[in-house]
């Protein structure tokens, strides 16, 4: 029977486990209560005006109720207000306020250098083979060919 260490998809997990740590480590060592996935939700919502709740759960790996949640404690951290949609009461517009900016600016050169030390001694090269790799898994996990 082969051993955990040798799937590769433990692997992968193991990776991003531990560098979801690091990062949200980092984080506080400078004194920011952001968390990582508050941060990623913010970016999502910087990136993509007019997001739905549903949509930032699918990109950021994230079921509806983790994202409510988790835009519950934001609008009360003051990162982001939520409207009722004009036309549709069922949707809700997101928006980042000026101190949601204001984290995400002063997080971006933590953000920085926590992936350059998780990256430390990887070449171009292999970061490209991973790339692509990676992208072929999800490829085949989403569009599966019988």
């Amino acid at each position: 029977m082969e051993k955990l260490n040798s799937i590769i998809f433990y692997n992968i997990d193991k990776a991003i486990r531990a560098y979801r740590n690091y990062a949200q480590r980092q984080l506080k060592a400078h004194g920011y209560t952001i968390t990582i996935d508050q941060w990623l939700i913010i970016k999502a919502i910087l990136e993509n005006p007019g997001i739905t709740q549903n949509e930032i759960g699918d990109l950021v790996f994230k079921d509806n109720a983790s994202v409510t949640r988790i835009i519950d404690l934001m609008v009360k951290s003051e990162y982001i207000t939520r409207h009722v949609h004009p036309e549709d009461r069922r949707k809700t517009n997101l928006e980042v306020t000026d101190s949601g900016v204001k984290v995400i600016r002063e997080v971006q050169n933590i953000v920085e250098k926590n992936r350059k030390t998780a990256l430390k001694g990887i070449k171009n090269e292999e970061l490209e083979v991973m790339y692509s790799a990676l992208l072929k898994i999800s490829e085949n996990c989403l569009t599966p060919k019988k």
